[in-house]
């Protein structure tokens, strides 16, 4: 099959077909027009186009019949809807039958010449990706080229022959039961039972039957006997997440599980003997916990054999463009749609954000990406108004290093000299103001938090041509 190189325009009102011509045609565009959808359908049979743009209401197969059978038989060709019933629902219909983009008449020419280009773009880009794969397959367990990350897998490569008990460490969202996963897959147990139990999300009466089972009228609504976690994981993985927030009585009884072996279901007088990995997780400091005596030392020990610390998505920021094309593609196979893909200037606004929900946050924006970006390609201003919020305050406290040698990087690389008079002032001015803010307008006090005398503050504030609050009367 011949493939063309141009745009085909495919709508039975005569001046919008010649006007899209003319502006396509004017920006070096090459077209053919078609006045219904059949008889674009009939030649698809001959060729394919780079791209297509379609009236959604036509005599014969409409705008959203020709999208269907594009997106089924021709994905890779993007496809724009117009329609002078500029909707909810058409505009939903259009999205979910596959467009690339939406545009509602009467259009401005030039916007429909740039939609056009950008799917052009689109459509080389999916092109070039398809002559090394169809998708790009990122079907590893955990994600990370970060060096904090290559820790953590010669950590789960080191116990893979092992049946070791392990403490994980990391901040809520940031995988620590992914890492527990892969501990599991890659350990002689690995074809036994794998059982997660967060004990954050479970009411502390009911704890101790969740763990170890219950016998039959142990207490009200125990109708049956009942199996707990540690008899369904034995010969394989109890995952105890969250392990810092397990009451104290239930820490007496787990120690004696992990010495022993064996425990009583609630209440039970048989003794029940299982073999089981533990793992455990937690967000917290153990040792302040144990310091404090909200968690029992000798069951510290016990589970701290191992600890395997998982770093926060701020302190492995190169891996967040590959977790993110991993959670679009996820996303877009769920919800059996396309992939979104992110331009590389909204990677780098997404690398430079603090991200305090970790990975779980960046999974979640991925997935409300998927559903809310209006075209394929993702720009900056298609990102969760929360996250375009927090744009001018999106670098964490302690990466203020980070941020001003990419600075004095980015200036040289722009051919700026004399940086230090352009930065100092600055850095001076921004100290300045968030002392006197702190302090009220106070120069006394500020000029002391800053290090400085209170005549050399006004001098500065002279020189930098500052306002300065006044000291109170």
């Amino acid at each position: 099959m011949q493939k063309s190189n141009r745009v085909w325009i495919i709508d039975d009102d005569r001046s919008i077909r010649w006007v899209l011509e003319k502006a396509l045609q004017g920006a070096g565009i090459d077209t053919r027009t078609f006045d219904t959808g059949d008889a674009a359908l009939h030649q698809l049979s001959r060729e394919v186009p780079d791209a297509i743009v379609s009236d959604i209401r036509m005599p014969g197969v409409d705008g959203l019949g020709l999208l269907s059978t594009l997106h089924t038989n021709h994905p890779e060709v993007p496809v724009i809807i117009m329609t002078a019933h500029s909707d909810l629902d058409s505009a939903v219909a259009a999205y979910q039958g596959g467009a690339f983009e939406y545009l509602p008449k009467p259009f401005d020419v030039d916007e429909a010449v740039a939609v056009m280009q950008r799917a052009l773009a689109h459509a080389e880009e999916q092109k070039s990706e398809r002559v090394h794969t169809n998708t790009v397959e990122i079907d590893t367990e955990i994600i990370g080229e970060a060096p904090a990350m290559q820790e953590v897998f010669r950590a789960i490569g080191r116990l893979s022959q092992s049946n070791i008990t392990v403490l994980i460490n990391g901040e809520s969202g940031t995988g620590k039961e992914l890492v527990a996963r892969a501990l599991h897959r890659h350990s002689p147990r690995r074809n036994e039972p794998f059982i997660a139990l967060n004990m954050a999300a479970i009411p502390k009466d009911l704890m101790e039957s969740e763990l170890f089972g219950h016998e039959k009228g142990a207490f009200t609504g125990a109708a049956t006997q009942r199996q707990g976690r540690f008899e369904q994981a034995n010969g394989g993985t109890l995952f105890l997440d969250e392990i810092g927030d397990m009451p104290a009585e239930t820490q007496t009884r787990l120690l004696r599980v992990l010495a022993d072996g064996e425990f009583y279901r609630v209440g039970g007088h048989t003794p029940v003997k299982v073999d089981v990995r533990i793992i455990a997780a937690t967000h917290q400091d153990l040792e302040n916990l144990v310091t404090d005596n909200r968690f029992r030392e000798d069951l510290f020990h016990r589970l701290n054999v191992i600890r395997i610390h998982i770093p926060k998505l701020a302190n492995r920021r190169e891996d967040i463009p590959k977790l993110a094309q991993f959670f679009l593609q996820k996303a877009a196979g769920e919800l059996n749609v396309d992939t979104k893909i992110l331009l590389s200037e909204t990677e780098d606004f997404l690398c430079s954000l603090p991200w305090p929900g970790n990975v779980r946050q960046l999974e979640n924006t991925c997935r409300w990406i998927t559903v809310m970006a209006s075209g394929r390609e993702v720009h900056t201003e298609d990102l969760p108004p929360e996250l375009m919020d927090n744009k001018e305050g999106n670098a964490p406290a302690d990466d203020w290093e980070k941020a001003l040698r990419h600075w004095a990087d980015q200036a040289l690389a722009r051919g700026h000299h004399q940086l230090l008079s352009e930065a100092v002032p600055t850095f001076e001015r921004a100290l300045i103001e968030t002392a006197l803010k702190y302090t009220a307008g106070r120069k006394r006090d500020a000029a002391n938090l800053l290090g400085w005398g209170r005549n050399t503050l006004t001098r500065k504030l002279k020189e930098l041509n500052m306002a300065g609050g006044d000291d109170p009367a």
